[in-house]
């Protein structure tokens, strides 16, 4: 059996997790220093708030799936050119 080796990092979930981090982080930052003008213009919703929270709520559960199922990705100790090839 190969051995398998955590994709870290690289997983897509954390680099996914990141940008849409990011960018809640802003728009809670946003929501917060909003004026009441801007938020009466929003039918009196703070969107960029509640964008913002949702967003990081969403990192998080990201962050936390691929903690919990991390992807294995199988390791071939083998040198490339002793490795079977598809002809």
């Amino acid at each position: 059996m190969a051995e398998k080796k955590k994709a870290g990092a690289f997983d897509i979930r954390i680099v996914i997790a990141s940008l849409v981090g990011i960018y809640g982080v802003v728009l809670t930052i946003l929501g917060i220093v909003e004026k009441q003008a801007e938020i009466d213009k929003a039918a009196g919703v703070n969107i960029n708030l509640w964008g913002g929270l949702g967003m990081l709520v969403f990192t998080a559960l990201f962050v936390l799936w691929a903690r919990l199922r991390p992807i294995a990705v199988p390791v071939d100790a083998r040198p490339a050119d002793a490795r079977p090839t598809d002809e």
